[in-house]
């Protein structure tokens, strides 16, 4: 496709770290290949009549760590045709994000470009997206009754307790069947029944690392950056403290990568981040993936590049 304007929406952008931010990166991206970028908030999007409208912050980035961005121009205008939106917020994926998608559907109803598609943000939820591939993943549960979540527990001995509208490693329980904790756990994750949450059987090739494949219009990146728990925390997480260790993607990741890379596709998902811990697939971001930096500084490549230039073929 060919793009006028490249337009972020996304977190505040005096809170990341470009460093380490994947949007930023593809910000970064757009300006060397000479396209405005503008950045917005949630907030900033308005629904009047059939529009959506957003107020837009014209950046100039810089690849610095002190300094990275200027406002150049303000606006506020429809998104439409030759807008490219990248929507990059983080979860969770609450009523707000929500809203926002449903939003951007009238974006994308005049001719914007949304990557990830609005309807497939909605509808891929990063952890019940994994039921569609269920011979690549782990012993899973999803519940809202913690009786069911607690026998799981005791079945497998230990398993991963988590929310399914997190990310970054936020509120994520490690328990057995003899944790004096399970209960509360398990009451707090279901607030006491009334809302469901995630079981996955506790894989202990989580010590070599929680993977990160980065998908590319179903294709994936050659290299993986394994997510290595830090000191005697068991999440990989880099926001968690885990080290980001990149390596070439091996047969059995490729073998994941090359079965849920078409179904993305399909469902309008143009960048993707696959998590996979011994072998399976535990994840499936498709909210803001990230390790883009850190795999393009480790390798030499840019990631940011791939996506723009698959974009471009469509």
């Amino acid at each position: 496709m060919t793009s006028n304007a490249v337009v972020c929406v996304m977190d505040d952008l005096d809170h990341i770290k470009p460093v380490k931010d994947t949007t930023f990166a593809l910000m970064l991206e757009a300006q060397r290949r000479g396209l405005p970028v503008w950045y917005a908030n949630e907030s900033d999007l308005v629904l009047a009549g059939g529009e959506c409208i957003a107020r837009l912050r014209q950046v100039r980035l810089f690849d610095d760590g002190d300094h990275w961005y200027e406002v150049e121009s303000e606006t506020t205008r429809a998104l439409g045709r030759g807008d490219l939106v990248l929507m990059r917020c983080d979860p969770p994926v609450d009523d707000n994000y929500v809203y926002a998608t449903m939003m951007l559907d009238r974006a994308e109803a005049h001719g914007a470009r949304v990557v990830n598609r609005p309807d497939a943000l909605r509808n891929f939820n990063e952890k019940l997206s994994i039921s569609r591939f269920p011979e690549l993943t782990p012993a899973t549960r999803v519940a809202a009754d913690p009786a069911i979540l607690r026998e799981f527990v005791t079945r497998h001995g230990r398993a991963v307790l988590k929310p399914l509208d997190g990310m970054g490693g936020r509120g994520i329980f490690l328990a057995n069947a003899e944790d004096q904790n399970l209960n509360v756990i398990v009451e707090t994750l279901t607030r006491d029944g009334r809302r469901p949450a995630m079981a996955q059987e506790f894989l202990p090739g989580i010590a070599d690392g929680d993977k990160r494949i980065l998908m590319v219009h179903g294709e994936p990146v050659p290299y993986v950056l394994a997510r290595i728990p830090g000191g005697s925390d068991f999440r990989g997480n880099l926001a968690q403290g885990g080290r980001g260790e990149g390596q070439p993607i091996n047969d059995d990741e490729l073998r994941i990568a090359r079965t849920v890379g078409p179904v993305l596709v399909e469902n309008g998902i143009e960048f993707a981040g696959l998590d996979v811990i011994a072998g399976k697939l535990t994840e499936i971001n498709v909210t803001s993936p990230t390790c883009v930096r850190e795999l393009d500084a480790q390798f030499g490549i840019n990631i940011a590049g791939m996506l723009f230039d698959a974009l471009g073929r469509q």
